[in-house]
């Protein structure tokens, strides 16, 4: 039975793994992240997301095979809307395409509406048409585009 479960700090080093997962995964689509290199800097993330409450896991029988992230933005501007980010989401490969990723999605969207957010931005690597896809069967569209040039 897999169930959608708040985050908590025990649950960070299985996420952390994951992450790593989701790193190594991006590689193919254009990513510049480091995978190994930056475990540590993503672990004192999740934990200040265990903390902040707002982590989530996919929970299977105890263990951990998918995760989002969110949180509300803040920054030095002021927005016309108070805007959500929906940081990392992942799900273990074995277990995609039965809805864990629309139901992660859900719960962070559910956490930042109780937020006070009234719009919720997510980044997809260009090249990955899978994500670009998902998104947009949850209702996300396009709002900016970065562009990006070798030298």
């Amino acid at each position: 039975m897999s169930e959608i479960l708040r985050g908590e700090t025990e649950d960070v080093d299985a996420v952390v793994r994951l992450w790593v997962e989701l790193a190594a995964e991006q590689l193919a689509h254009g990513s510049r992240l480091e995978t190994t290199a930056n475990r540590e800097i993503v672990r004192d993330a999740c934990l200040r997301h265990a903390v902040a409450g707002t982590l989530f896991v996919l929970d299977r029988g105890g263990t951990i095979e998918g995760f989002v992230t969110c949180s509300v933005e803040t920054g030095r501007y002021e927005l016309t809307e108070t805007r959500g980010l929906v940081e990392n989401i992942y799900v273990a490969p074995n277990h995609r395409s039965q809805g864990h990723g629309r139901a992660l999605l859900s719960r962070a969207e559910t956490e930042l509406r109780e937020r006070g957010c009234t719009v919720i931005a997510l980044e997809a690597m260009a090249a990955n048409d899978r994500a670009r896809q998902f998104y947009r069967a949850a209702g996300y569209d396009a709002h900016r585009v970065a562009y990006e040039k070798s030298l």
